[in-house]
């Protein structure tokens, strides 16, 4: 399944052939970005994953989220640096609710850096509410961070 989610881009599934530029853009993006592995991992289990692309074949963003019975849970959700503030993290969110709503779950639930405000402020402006808080969720540079629990009610 892909999508056409505006002129000169497309949202493709997520193949292991995407892997390196994923995990570069990962390396960009994220003080504590995930490995290689941990994305074959996520692709081995079946997950939906997805690789925003331009037209001429570039990534510059990615989803995964899992599903399981009535539940979806967004993993991961990274936009290239230099190409944030273009409403494409917000275009990729959308594609997840999408599935999530298509494969009949309930709610879409994800964690985020307490300290991350603009993925916040995305996330609540799509309706995402605060569920909870996960103490010492992430690796930081000084411990631990706490992670806010988001959810979004399907139904």
């Amino acid at each position: 399944m892909s999508a056409q989610p505006s002129p000169g881009l497309q949202i493709l599934p997520m193949h292991v052939s995407h892997l390196p530029r994923v995990v570069e853009i990962e390396r960009k993006a994220y003080s504590f970005p995930w490995s290689e592995g941990i994305f074959m991992d996520c692709l081995r289990a079946g997950y939906s994953g997805w690789a925003l692309c331009t037209d001429g074949g570039d990534i510059i963003g990615y989803s995964l989220m899992s599903m399981a019975v009535d539940e979806a849970h967004v993993l991961n959700l990274c936009i290239e640096p230099f190409s944030r503030r273009r409403g494409l993290g917000r275009m990729l969110l959308q594609h997840m609710i999408k599935l999530a709503r298509a494969a009949n779950a309930t709610i879409v639930l994800l964690e985020v850096r307490r300290s991350n405000k603009t993925a916040i402020q995305l996330y609540e402006s799509q309706g995402f509410k605060r569920l909870g808080l996960r103490k010492g969720y992430y690796p930081a540079h000084d411990g631990r961070e706490d992670a806010l629990v988001l959810g979004f009610d399907i139904v």
